[in-house]
């Protein structure tokens, strides 16, 4: 299995609009971070995990010419906001497969009901095939995915695990229920936003102790603000199986 980090940013990226936190004006690559999103390939079947505003440039910077369905996390614009732009993967495999709680599958149908809708449609415009997801897990082409509810905030949201691999993103709590779905995880990816505590996503010191009680042998952090500090000066600080994710870096299990 492949894991290539589309984006590793929080919802408004790094740099970020009109902000002078020194971050925004790093000239470590690793410090440019798009809209939160990864690629996931075995063989020759691959998912999206979210669908983001960077979604063209992050297809284009990686090279990506396949995507067989996309699973969403939940509703939030940062994560969904790149959706019109799949129009070339249907035009070559058809209808895209999306996955997602039906709540979140409602608020994509509002928001881009020409792509849902059957009729009169649009010429040349994106369609899907919608998959209502639940508490239990589902095959995607032959590969079994568990869903991992955690809290973002007070909002529920899914996580997703495959094989010895979880991606949890925008998480500020995790019920036992979920963690006894997480054991055995061998590489998770966490999200991080920041240094100071944040009401509906952990900070960094809340990231580390989920880390320790979930005990993955590597965990990646990810959805990281300007306010988490320099990629290279964070590194530095983690305990050794615990890495800052960034743009572009891919991971193979």
């Amino acid at each position: 299995m492949k894991i290539t980090f589309l984006g590793t940013g929080t919802s408004q990226g790094i740099p970020m609009l009109l902000s002078e936190e020194p971050v925004n004006f790093s000239t470590d690559s690793k410090d440019k971070r798009m809209r939160s999103s990864i690629h996931i390939q075995w063989d020759k079947v691959s998912c999206l995990i979210d669908c983001g505003a960077d979604f063209r440039m992050q297809m284009l910077n990686n090279n990506i010419k396949n995507i067989d369905g996309i699973l969403f996390t939940h509703e939030h614009s940062d994560h969904i906001a790149g959706l019109d732009d799949i129009r070339p993967f249907c035009y070559k495999i058809g209808p895209m497969p999306v996955y997602a709680l039906p709540r979140v599958m409602d608020s994509l149908a509002k928001r881009y009901d020409y792509i849902f809708s059957t009729e009169n449609r649009y010429p040349g415009a994106a369609a899907v095939i919608p998959n209502i997801v639940d508490k239990i897990p589902f095959d995607f082409k032959g590969n079994t995915i568990i869903p991992i509810e955690v809290d973002h905030g007070n909002l529920p949201i899914l996580g997703y695990r495959i094989d010895d691999f979880a991606y949890l993103t925008d998480v500020k709590k995790i019920s036992k229920v979920s963690l006894e779905k997480l054991k055995g995880v061998k590489t998770i990816v966490l999200s991080a936003l920041r240094i100071e505590t944040h009401p509906t996503h952990m900070n960094l010191d809340e990231a580390l102790e989920m880390v320790k009680i979930i005990n993955p042998d590597k965990a990646y952090l990810t959805h990281i603000s300007h306010r988490l500090g320099f990629h290279e000066e964070v590194s530095k600080t983690l305990p050794k199986n615990v890495f800052l994710a960034y743009d572009g870096l891919q991971i193979e299990l």
